[in-house]
């Protein structure tokens, strides 16, 4: 989805509205803009903004939501992948195979995620997302021979965080789409229409006052960017930091 072109159809949306508020200004009769007509319109106004008040906070903490739990999965599977590799260690040097299979998959993913140039975009396969540790890993732990029960208990508990890791990136990749649903955008975006059409319609027409309305349609347009950008955590200015797992990375094999 891209976010700077709903921004723009959404600036020019609002704007657009204000535009035609203005004209219905020089064309209307005098009496249907009495003083009594404008305060049931300010009245009017007033309550679709509070609605639209209303439906933006939703919308908003919908998307906080999503980018908050994509974030702790994010930090989860950092924190799980670390104490497999230390469980494998544990284990002994047979499992060195599995241990640098865990550091070339973690590697790989990382960089196709958060690509190291900043003008490159992040190259998120969704088809591939949910198998970090399936390329051998786990038939590795299966194909292990436990001597003793040490062994055994340390080969039982990888295989449990290998189950939670694919388990919470499932996690993920069932909730990489969209938080916020189009209805809402949709009917959010003809409230706001309304309104500033209803701003030009009562304002007088001189350049502060279509300065002003320009910043305001901006404002609007941004905010709502904003929220798009964090609806997608893996994409945008908002990615989620991979911090957590480069941490990972710089611990796996010590």
């Amino acid at each position: 989805m891209n976010t700077t072109l709903i921004a723009l159809i959404i600036f020019a949306c609002v704007f657009g509205g204000t535009l035609m508020g203005m004209f219905l200004r020089t064309v209307m009769p005098e009496h249907h803009l009495t003083d009594d007509s404008k305060e049931v319109i300010k009245l009017g106004m007033g309550l679709i903004a509070t609605i639209a008040a209303l439906v933006l906070g939703l919308v908003i903490a919908s998307a906080k939501s999503s980018y908050d739990s994509q974030d702790l999965s994010v930090k989860h599977i950092a924190t799980k992948i670390l104490l497999l590799d230390r469980e494998l260690a544990l284990y002994g040097p047979e499992t060195k195979q599995s241990r640098d299979l865990i550091r070339h998959l973690l590697t790989q993913k990382v960089d196709e995620i958060w690509p190291e140039e900043r003008f490159q975009p992040a190259r998120l396969d969704v088809s591939k997302v949910a198998a970090p540790l399936t390329g051998g890993v786990v038939e590795n732990i299966y194909q292990l021979t436990p001597q003793n029960e040490a062994q055994r208990g340390l080969q039982s508990r990888a295989l449990q965080i290998t189950n939670d890791i694919l388990e919470t990136r499932w996690f993920v990749l069932g909730g990489m789409g969209s938080s916020v649903l189009l209805p809402f955008l949709i009917v959010m975006v003809f409230w706001l229409t309304i309104i500033f059409g209803s701003f030009g319609l009562l304002a007088p027409r001189n350049a502060t006052v279509f300065a002003v309305l320009i910043v305001c349609a901006l404002s609007v347009a941004g905010a709502i960017f904003l929220i798009m950008e964090m609806d997608q955590p893996f994409r945008g200015l908002m990615k989620i930091s991979s911090a957590p797992l480069r941490y990972t990375l710089s611990q796996l094999g010590q």
